[in-house]
């Protein structure tokens, strides 16, 4: 048998692991997963249901999505970024988030070529830059002052790169970017010819007042910025697996023939639910008070404890080496003994992210959130 070099290298999520060996049990904490229990804009199931009914929908064209989602993307991206994205040219729409990563890396990387991310960053994003042929660059997060933050300097180091394929806020830290960060991004972008691949799933779900800034806003940017969006995480719409892509027309032209031979066309019905819940209302605002009030009670419970605030997003880390423990041990303990499931980071970077244990509280109420410290404390004991 041929060996492949593309998975060389390539890691398992470890969430399905965990997830199985949590099983069923009612009693474990399910904070291994991205799955959510608010629930999705009524919109949009209602469209959908309608859609099913009346078979609206059940089309193989067009290929690049129906006129009516990509309308609405355009409608809501202008809102975003300030930018008029023709929904013909500009706009592509695909089987979730996730699966317009792969598209965008073929488009704009030739094999070998150097793609930029954060060490931690979300797996999904760094083992399909691996199977594309790409080579991952990572530039590392840093804990300041209880929050993660960009190492600026190991960024502007950066000296070859095809594109940089960034969040904000970022799986699994939960790091937003700010002014300055984007700036400096601009910087290695227009030294290195990059593009910037920019995954916008996220990009609402902002806690404290920290900045939502979107980098199509930034000088130097507007025009390498190829935008990835989603219906999952912001408007917790994880099954109906629409998302999009979006940027300058002359890339757009590759990505929009990868994204058709790639998985040819996204369900209609799902396509007309996205629409509806982009024409609104979203609920999204709410969404975001209910996960920055979980958030909250994660860091209170654990206080004391090595985990690092998350300034948005759906989860934040804790430091399993500062507790003694290897990442995968510390995983395995809290399942064991705290029936805790979460998910260690050894697929989601290198140095930084592999000592880490992720918590994702998008799918726990608070009432059972606040068990956190007692279910802690019996794993570590």
């Amino acid at each position: 048998m041929r060996n492949n070099s593309r998975f060389a290298q390539v890691r398992s999520f470890d969430i399905d692991r965990v997830a199985a060996a949590a099983g069923s049990d009612p009693d474990v904490l399910r904070m291994e997963n991205l799955d959510t229990d608010v629930p999705p804009p009524p919109a949009a199931v209602e469209a959908t249901v309608q859609a099913l009914t009346t078979g609206q929908g059940n089309s193989w064209l067009p290929f690049s999505g129906l006129p009516v989602l990509r309308e609405a993307i355009a409608a809501d991206l202008r809102l975003r970024t300030g930018l008029d994205f023709d929904p013909v040219r500009q706009i592509v729409v695909t089987s979730g988030g996730t699966s317009a990563v792969m598209p965008v890396l073929l488009a704009t990387t030739e094999p070998g070529e150097r793609v930029v991310l954060t060490d931690p960053t979300y797996a999904g994003l760094f083992q399909r830059v691996r199977l594309a042929g790409a080579q991952p660059s990572l530039v590392p997060l840093r804990v300041r002052d209880g929050l993660w933050r960009l190492d600026r300097d190991s960024l502007l180091r950066v000296s070859d790169a095809a594109a940089l394929l960034l969040m904000s806020p970022s799986m699994p830290s939960g790091v937003v970017l700010d002014q300055e960060d984007w700036a400096a991004v601009a910087q290695v972008c227009e030294r290195t010819g990059a593009y910037l691949i920019y995954d916008a799933a996220m990009e609402r779900i902002v806690f404290d007042g920290h900045p939502r800034i979107n980098p199509c806003r930034v000088d130097g940017l507007a025009e390498r910025t190829i935008v990835i969006g989603s219906m999952s995480k912001e408007y917790r719409m994880i099954g109906w697996r629409i998302g999009w892509v979006a940027g300058p027309p002359d890339i757009m032209a590759r990505v929009i023939v990868a994204v058709t031979y790639n998985t040819t066309v996204s369900s209609g019905f799902a396509q007309l639910g996205a629409a509806a819940a982009l024409a609104g209302p979203s609920g999204v605002e709410e969404a975001v008070a209910e996960y920055q009030l979980r958030h909250h009670t994660v860091i209170r419970e654990l206080d004391g404890l090595p985990v690092v605030r998350a300034a948005g997003g759906w989860s934040c880390l804790v430091d399993a080496e500062a507790l003694g423990l290897a990442a995968p041990e510390l995983s395995a303990r809290l399942l064991a003994r705290g029936r805790i499931a979460a998910t260690p980071m050894t697929a989601w970077g290198e140095a930084v992210a592999g000592r880490y244990v992720r918590l994702v509280y998008s799918n726990e109420p608070v009432k059972r959130l606040t068990e956190l410290r007692d279910r802690f404390t019996a794993a570590l004991a």
